[in-house]
């Protein structure tokens, strides 16, 4: 009997494009105007005015303007070109113009317009376009994006020196932010906005318009940055849904499907790389054998899928449930799970600064979760996966469970040890708290480079160490700051440890901090523990 999906899609527009972020609630900012007299970068991120060297290559694709909304329907100019890969789809050229009449998800309906006619119309999507005549139409304006996000789009090989793009804040009360490369490093201006409308970074120069400020400083200095040259690079988007599938169902037929590579294998499903008609990049997960307690699996993943969406928590595109074996059907994260990438060539030369980013976007995901009443059972590394610019994103809810009480009580036996709270393990309490433990080991693998927990103990043994009062210490590679939180986390009473949306708040401020190898705890401070590890080297990451 097929699952009924009816209105799946329009509690998904959020998760599906995530092209844009939700501004933080509760902070605050110093920034000051800047002078001739002295150099005053924006200080919105809590560290004022520092350089940064990050080799991040997260593009912009996912943190740009927010997608129309039905309020906004009108004439949009395309960004890139489009090859359509269905009869419902349009193909398109950079630069083409549209009228937009409706939107389904993450597709707009769209008529394309030459010389004011109609030439074609067809389903386009969203991340493609941006309203005409506005700052969305220029080349140097990302719309809402964080300094951090700023400085990974920078630092992207092929910008050049003087590189620039303007942003908007994501703290409201900022406002807009110029952000310039500069010797290899990001600077941040703070655009101040006068009582009279007018624009300025020094307090000697105004401007009406953004546009103006832009075109003067091209031809002059600011501060240490002799001027802005181009504008950074923006990265061609995928799209981020299958257009075909109607509005009251997601249930396709399983011949729309072809499986290629397996990627993984669970206790309930196997995971494989496949296509949609031959042409979208997809991961499917097949049930193992259709008995029932696979099935009652099945479903409740699907089920929670239905209800929860995020940028960070992986994207449900349709189901198969004709027959058996079962399909879900999701987006393909590229580089698989975090806990291999980081045991790779490419996770084996993340800097601090890339493993706190990938940090704070699993508590971002949690942080959401534990708004919705919902808890995962299975938070770790190997349930992490990462895509194209190292976009995290929490997968595998085959254990997870929404809440109505403060805890949930579980029969299962299915538990894995290592990674689970002392009160989930003794007496099957699970809460979002029990995940909070589970961050912190999640923080360990993330800082030791996919290395694995209480690699000394046993799996009967951890409990037994852990009632005793035994943490792991601290790992050579990973920053006293980052320990403390690890420590937080396992905090033997779940009332003693910190909640998502704080942990979230921690790591967005030590993104920023800088570290040394001094600032590393002696391993023989970790309770119960010993110094295991070599001292750290002497490397400097800021």
């Amino acid at each position: 009997m097929p699952i009924n999906l009816t209105a799946l899609r329009d509690i998904f527009t959020c998760s599906r494009c995530p092209l844009w972020k939700c501004p933080k609630d509760g902070e605050k900012d110093s920034c000051e105007p800047h002078s001739k007299d002295g150099d005053q970068e924006a200080d919105e991120d809590t560290e004022p005015g520092r350089y940064f060297s990050h080799k991040s290559t997260r593009s912009e694709s996912n943190w740009s303007s927010p997608p129309p909304t039905d309020e906004s329907l009108g004439i949009y100019k395309a960004l890139w070109a489009f090859e359509a890969r269905s009869e419902e789809e349009m193909s398109f050229v950079k630069d083409d113009l549209f009228r937009v009449t409706e939107r389904s998800g993450d597709w707009l309906t769209a008529h394309k317009l030459v010389n004011g006619e109609v030439v074609a119309s067809g389903v386009v999507p969203c991340n493609y376009l941006v309203k005409g005549e506005t700052l969305d139409d220029q080349p140097w304006y990302f719309g809402k994006l964080n300094r951090f996000e700023a400085q990974n789009l920078l630092l992207t090989s092929g910008n050049p020196e003087g590189a620039f793009l303007v942003r908007h804040s994501e703290k409201d009360e900022v406002g807009h932010v110029l952000s310039v490369k500069v010797d290899d490093k990001v600077k941040h201006f703070k655009i101040l906005q006068g009582e009279e409308g007018l624009f300025y970074v020094e307090l000697n120069q105004t401007f009406t318009d953004l546009e103006a400020l832009v075109k003067y400083y091209r031809g002059h200095s600011l501060s240490v940055v002799a001027q802005i040259t181009e504008a950074c690079a923006r990265r061609k988007p995928e799209p981020q849904d299958l257009p075909s599938i109607p509005e009251d169902d997601w249930e396709l037929p399983k011949s729309e499907f072809t499986l290629e590579q397996q990627l993984g294998s669970g206790y309930f499903a196997d995971v494989y790389r496949g296509k949609w008609k031959g042409t979208v990049n997809v991961a499917i997960k097949i049930l193992k054998n259709n008995d029932m307690l696979n099935h009652r699996e099945f479903q409740l993943e699907t089920q929670m899928l239905k209800q929860l969406r995020h940028r960070h928590l992986i994207c449900l595109f349709a189901i198969s449930t004709d027959s058996a074996p079962f399909y879900i059907i999701t987006e393909l994260m590229e580089k698989g799970n975090l806990l291999s990438f980081l045991r790779g060539p490419e996770g084996q030369h993340m800097d601090f600064m890339s493993l706190t980013d990938m940090a704070t976007q699993v508590s971002d995901a949690m942080a959401y979760l534990e708004s919705e009443n919902s808890i995962h059972r299975d938070l770790a590394a190997r349930n992490v996966l990462v895509g194209v610019d190292n976009i995290c994103k929490v997968a595998d809810f085959g254990l997870a469970r929404v809440i109505k009480e403060p805890f949930y009580l579980s029969e299962d036996k299915k538990i894995p040890y290592k990674w689970s709270a002392p009160e989930a393990i003794s007496h099957g309490r699970f809460s979002n708290k029990s995940d909070v433990w589970s961050f912190g080991i999640l923080l360990y693998e993330i800082f030791t480079y996919g290395g694995s927990p209480y690699p000394t103990y046993a799996n009967y043994e951890v409990f037994q160490r852990i009632t005793e009062g035994y943490r792991m210490p601290c790992p050579k590679t990973c920053p006293k700051h980052i320990y403390d939180i690890m420590l937080m986390c396992w905090s033997y009473s779940p009332e003693e440890r910190p909640d998502f949306q704080e942990l979230k708040s921690l790591l967005d401020t030590d993104r920023y901090n800088e570290w040394t190898p001094e600032s590393c705890v002696d391993n023989s401070e970790a309770p119960g523990g010993s110094n295991e590890s070599e001292p750290a080297d002497e490397d400097t990451w800021s």
